[in-house]
């Protein structure tokens, strides 16, 4: 059995939105910027993720999500990133919405879940800045 990946996140400042588009649709500018973003396209969605700030009001999304970032960058060869902090975090009732970048993991905790989250991270082992 390898020993368990123990971490170092930080609580990025702002509050997050999860929006969601047509396959086809283009790039919102409102959704491109200095702050931490995230664009997926595949055939079925367009994903962003970004500043709830920034979020026009009516468009389809889901705010209130904190960010927790690895520290990296990561090596490619580490084996349950992922997995160490998804698992406590269940134990602890905590849904997550995951999401990786090539130097590092993120993971996406609901705003009223964030003390629970860092409280069972820590508990796990890992270290939160906040």
């Amino acid at each position: 059995m390898s020993p368990r990946a123990l971490l170092t996140l930080t609580v990025l400042p702002d509050r997050y939105a999860i929006c969601r588009f047509d396959g086809k649709a283009p790039v919102p500018q409102w959704a491109i910027g200095d702050d931490f973003v995230s664009i997926s396209r595949t055939r079925d969605e367009l994903s962003i993720i970004c500043p709830e700030r920034n979020v026009p009001q009516g468009t389809a999304c889901s705010g209130g999500w904190r960010i927790l970032k690895c520290e990296g960058p990561l090596d490619y060869n580490l084996i349950g990133i992922v997995a160490s902090l998804a698992e406590p975090l269940a134990d602890a009732g905590v849904s997550i919405f995951p999401l990786a970048t090539h130097d590092t993991d993120y993971v996406l905790i609901r705003e009223p879940q964030l003390e629970l989250a860092i409280q069972a991270l820590t508990n796990y082992g890992h270290a939160v800045r906040v």
